[in-house]
């Protein structure tokens, strides 16, 4: 009997044979590491932690800037079947405090910078071993590697091994580790290079942090396994964007990496020429975004939807109709079903609770069983807390996050709704709506906006638009003008902050 393989690594080793020689990564100055140098270097590193003690299921706790060497970090616990745990640079102390106490890794790598605390976090936990990793790809774990052997036999995987472990922001309660398996990562890996065309005559711009889901797995993934590769950006600048872009034929990006693009005066179609694909994803893209970038350059933006539970779910597609307001048709091999709080499905057009299945879908919640129970359906559905429907051509929208919800009098507000309302008025440039307490409704709706620069407009312009054209139950009770929404590392909008920050405004 033949058992598959289902180690990523070993899947992106297909696409190195005959191209050992070829670049897959090249920075901003000019230095290039050749699929032959990702190998070994990975072999190395994956070699010093296993004769540090580092065995098969073991979390490696990652907390470092944005480099190569990062990445080779990430290859290298692929290749020994560790699990690979990376933390957001801006994670403070007792958020690490958290994340390494309840991962139990075997050895911490952090920046050199950051080393005493995190040594000081690691002796609480009980973890033994601290290497540094800098962002000019120097640390004592890069030094000790490069004394050992070149080769390593990377570990044969099965499906449900864990590849994976990324923590919840916690915005809901207390953080949650997501198991991402080698099994969810191909699926969904194989999936994306076909239904986007990557092949090896690809090369994609990468300047997406590396910490999350979007310039990890999905980013990396399509290029690795299609033989593609990068130039290499440590963090994303509009102007370098602009430099690099005739040498690239993909971009991914956060929304807001298309609005500073717009409003960069050195962008234009020229810059384009040689693309083929700009996708975007980790929050909503606008229409206006989407509509502005198409007349600036002639192309349009592919919207994609994933989480870091799922990865990738639906996605416009690459050939044919891309909607804006849409992420598209499930993925091949994806199923995506929209269902009312009894968990009866509804039929298209219909707004319900978004659930997922499909090998794409993570193993559960690290040590929280009850948990994963109960973000479970009874046959196998994942509640990805998400508001959407169908559309007559299958495509998915998302109108918003089912803790987004307001209920005001009894009635269901979707903000998403409102947003899009409110986005479009004169002097608004985007707009957040959230449900705040008030004594006779329970929720009222409050909206808070960043007016355009020299705007004018004032509350009572956006709620009497809203009275005009929208029910009366979701016309925001409040609305506040604050010079920009407050968001996280990958550009979403932080409602949770902002229902703090306005949670007595009704009262």
């Amino acid at each position: 009997m033949v058992t598959r393989d289902f180690n990523l690594y070993s899947h992106f080793c297909a696409s190195f044979t005959g191209n050992e020689d070829r670049s897959l990564l090249t920075t901003i100055d000019g230095h290039d590491m050749t699929f032959a140098d990702v190998d070994r270097r990975s072999a190395q590193i994956a070699n010093f932690l296993s004769d540090a003690g580092v065995s098969r299921g073991d979390r490696v706790s990652v907390q470092v800037q944005k480099s190569p060497e990062n990445l080779l970090l990430y290859l290298a616990c692929l290749r020994g079947g560790f699990v690979f745990q990376p933390l957001n640079l801006g994670y403070k102390k007792a958020e690490l405090e958290y994340f390494i106490g309840n991962a139990e890794p075997a050895v911490i790598v952090c920046d050199g910078d950051n080393e005493a605390q995190i040594s000081g976090i690691a002796s609480a936990a009980g973890v033994q071993q601290v290497y540094t990793l800098n962002g000019d790809g120097g640390g004592s774990l890069t030094e000790a590697a490069r004394l050992q052997h070149s080769n390593f036999a990377s570990v044969q995987s099965e499906k449900d091994d864990l590849a994976a472990l990324l923590y919840s922001s916690g915005t809901t309660g207390v953080p949650k580790g997501i198991m991402l398996t080698h099994g969810n990562l191909l699926a969904n890996t194989e999936a994306l290079v076909k239904a986007w065309g990557f092949t090896a005559n690809d090369r994609l711009l990468h300047a997406l942090p590396i910490f999350h889901v979007h310039g990890l797995f999905v980013a990396i993934g399509c290029v690795m396994l299609s033989g593609a590769s990068m130039r290499w950006l440590a963090a994303y600048d509009a102007k370098q964007i602009v430099d690099f872009l005739p040498e690239c034929t993909v971009m991914m990006g956060v929304p807001t990496y298309y609005t500073r693009l717009l409003a960069e005066p050195s962008f234009s179609a020229s810059a384009c020429t040689n693309m083929r694909l700009f996708v975007s994803g980790s929050a909503p893209l606008l229409e206006e975004t989407f509509v502005a970038f198409a007349a600036r350059t002639g192309h349009h933006i592919l919207e994609r939807y994933g989480m870091t539970e799922t990865n990738m779910n639906a996605s416009n597609p690459l050939e044919g109709e891309r909607k804006p307001g849409t992420v598209g048709p499930p993925l091949p091999g994806v199923d995506i079903r929209i269902t009312d709080d009894q968990g009866k499905q509804l039929p298209t057009g219909e707004i319900g609770h978004l659930q997922v299945k499909g090998p794409n879908v993570f193993a559960g919640y690290w040590r929280m069983p009850e948990k994963t129970a109960e973000d479970f359906t009874k046959d196998g559905y994942f509640n990805t807390g998400d508001m959407g429907r169908f559309d007559a051509d299958g495509y998915v929208a998302i109108v918003g996050r089912n803790k987004d919800l307001v209920i005001t009098g009894g009635l269901n507000v979707y903000p998403k709704e409102v947003e899009l309302f409110i986005d479009e008025l004169p002097g608004v440039k985007e707009s957040a709506v959230i449900g705040v307490p008030h004594a006779d409704f329970g929720e009222g709706v409050v909206a808070v906006v960043v007016a355009d620069a020299n705007s004018s407009v004032v509350e009572t312009d956006i709620r009497d638009a809203c009275k005009r054209d929208l029910a009366d139950f979701k016309v925001p009770k409040r609305v506040v003008f604050v010079a920009e929404l407050p968001r996280n590392t990958m550009a979403k909008v932080q409602k949770n902050v902002l229902r703090d920050t306005y949670n007595q405004i009704l009262s």
